[in-house]
């Protein structure tokens, strides 16, 4: 699929709306992919095109750094209130407090797209009306994630790239996508 955002959240939103709800009353997209390969970008077009929809950014779910084992659990908690029609708790981990802050309610019904590396698993397959698949090559995505977080943070970098491969290895979640998309 062609990688621009608009294009591409036009489509994923017709998609997603042209089918029955999967969360309760609502619905589920998952933006998946590696980190650095624009999914933060693609999410944002996806709620820029359907009205009132909620985005929740997975990074704000994870217990820092090495908090992607602990992920799939915790949208897990989020979800299943959500899918019998009552409200969803998540808290928001604070990068640079290290620790964990507010808590955020997602209403049930509508559309919510979860975005982040791991944001899909197996476990909520049944809720996902559409999983999308975001990715570009190694260097470019490192490339990225630098420039955003600055040559400091290039040890964690290299650390959450393991992390991710071995969860996506694990989920295969690429093999699971409805929607792939190159952004290099």
């Amino acid at each position: 699929m062609p990688s621009d955002p608009a294009v591409v959240a036009a489509s994923v939103a017709d998609r997603v709306l042209a089918g029955p709800p999967t969360l309760g009353p609502g619905r589920l997209v998952c933006v998946d992919g590696p980190a650095g390969s624009g999914k933060t970008t693609l999410a944002e077009a996806l709620a820029a095109v359907v009205p009132g929809a909620e985005v929740v950014h997975c990074d704000e779910l994870l217990h820092g750094w090495r908090g992607l084992p602990g992920l799939a659990a915790t949208i897990e908690a989020l979800l299943a209130p959500l899918a019998a029609g009552e409200p969803g708790e998540w808290v928001r981990w604070d990068w640079y407090a290290d620790d964990w802050a507010e808590t955020h309610t997602v209403e049930p019904g509508g559309l919510l797209v979860l975005e982040g590396v791991g944001s899909w698993s197996p476990a909520i397959a049944r809720l996902v009306g559409v999983l999308v698949w975001v990715e570009a090559h190694s260097a470019l995505r490192l490339e990225r994630g630098i420039a955003r977080d600055g040559e400091a943070m290039r040890p964690h970098w290299q650390q959450w790239r393991l992390d991710e491969q071995d969860l996506f290895a694990r989920h295969r979640t690429r093999a699971h996508a409805d929607v792939v998309v190159a952004t290099d």
